[in-house]
């Protein structure tokens, strides 16, 4: 079996997974509250859950933060399938829940792309 087997095309695949950050992503970072709505975005992954895709809430808010920001997100009319762990599908396939989400799509105020940063390209 070679490497190119083991990647499924996401369009042959049941449905799309996305994983979301919350702080600065989903709403304008002012943790440990909350910021004003990323309307845009919500908007968006309203859409993509209208049309089959699993929702993953990844943040590094935990305990009561946490709380609110699921509470805050269900308020905005956003349902998670997941929240900061994989989802049931993904870990009954692989045995356990590991500590990176699986996702087709990753959205995080934080995430580059290395091309994008010149100095990274000049190292």
């Amino acid at each position: 079996m070679h490497d190119q087997d083991l990647i499924q095309p996401i369009e042959a695949r049941e449905h799309e997974i996305i994983a979301v950050d919350f702080d600065g992503t989903l709403c304008i970072d002012a943790y440990p509250s909350i910021g004003a709505p990323n309307l845009p975005l919500i908007c968006y992954l309203k859409q993509m859950q209208s049309h089959n895709a699993r929702l993953i809430l990844w943040t590094c808010r935990s305990g009561e933060p946490l709380k609110e920001a699921v509470n805050w997100c269900v308020r905005q009319g956003l349902i998670f399938d997941a929240v900061n762990e994989n989802l049931p599908e993904t870990i009954s396939k692989y045995g356990s829940d590991s500590r990176k989400i699986t996702a087709d799509i990753y959205i995080d105020d934080r995430a580059r792309l290395p091309w994008d940063d010149p100095v990274s390209l000049a190292m």
